[in-house]
């Protein structure tokens, strides 16, 4: 009798690995023209692979694996990489790479193929034809650490601006504010510097931050998290411009000329 209720269980168990496995497509991975055991998992548009199974194959086997599915870190010889599930980014040697978040399949930590590639400066092509990413990798290189990556002047100033607009927002919002800076630095209808954007007067006052002085104010942990993961190429839009607080807003030039795009927590963004 204590076989058979084992053996339901393992069934059971067999069952529920199956379906949370199933509805997703599987992908065939080549590393440098080679053939992988990867396991990667196509889940919507994004393609996933196992933290412990993608460092192991991008490592050529270095990589000392420890931690659980919540939380894991990949140590080589030329990097350390940290995942957490539902986190939307890695941390690779100081870095911090954004990209869809990091889920849980069957028990497994699951990492965006494309932000671990990134770690260790691989390159990602998509072939839609065949449902197949070939990664181009030369193994032990990786990513310059985020001490040689960051400039702290560009750090320093997009933090603050981030902290000082969306210090109680969401980290989404908070990554908005940042992609509607770097956007305006790399549009020629505005400064072409973070610290000139930021204070930019061309048409008023740009930012209430800097009359009211809270762009000095220390910023939070998650507003520093959130600029580099802008300044590391992380966007939720290339084309926001904009944005306001609807509620405290008193000039609505904004909201009546430009093109809305979508709102998070207390900020509406436009392009």
């Amino acid at each position: 009798m204590k076989f058979l209720r084992i053996l339901s269980l393992m069934l059971i168990c067999l069952f529920v690995f199956t379906v949370s496995t199933a509805a997703h497509e599987e992908i065939a991975v080549r590393l440098n023209g080679n053939d992988t055991e990867i396991g990667a998992l196509l889940i919507g548009s994004t393609t996933y692979v196992p933290f412990d199974k993608a460092n192991e194959i991008l490592s050529d086997g270095n990589a000392k694996i420890s931690g659980s599915a919540a939380e894991m870190r990949a140590s080589t010889p030329f990097a350390t990489i940290t995942a957490r599930d539902g986190d939307c980014y890695l941390e690779a040697e100081g870095r911090y790479i954004g990209g869809s978040d990091v889920i849980t399949v069957s028990g497994m930590l699951y990492v965006p193929i494309r932000s671990i590639a990134k770690a260790y400066n691989a390159d990602v092509e998509w072939h839609a034809d065949t449902s197949s990413i070939d990664l181009s990798a030369t193994v032990g290189d990786s990513i310059i650490s985020g001490d040689e990556f960051y400039d702290s002047d560009e750090v320093y100033w997009l933090s603050r601006i981030i902290s000082a607009e969306a210090l109680g927002e969401p980290l989404e919002g908070k990554i908005m504010v940042g992609n509607v800076i770097l956007n305006r630095v790399r549009s020629g209808d505005f400064p072409n510097s973070i610290y000139g954007v930021i204070f930019d007067t061309t048409h008023g006052v740009q930012f209430t931050p800097t009359m009211n002085g809270t762009i000095y104010n220390t910023p939070s942990e998650e507003s520093i998290l959130a600029a580099k993961l802008c300044l590391d190429s992380y966007s939720l839009s290339n084309t926001a411009l904009y944005f306001l607080n609807p509620d405290k807003a008193t000039n609505f030039w904004v909201p009546n000329n430009r093109p809305y795009l979508t709102t998070i927590g207390c900020h509406d963004f436009y392009s």
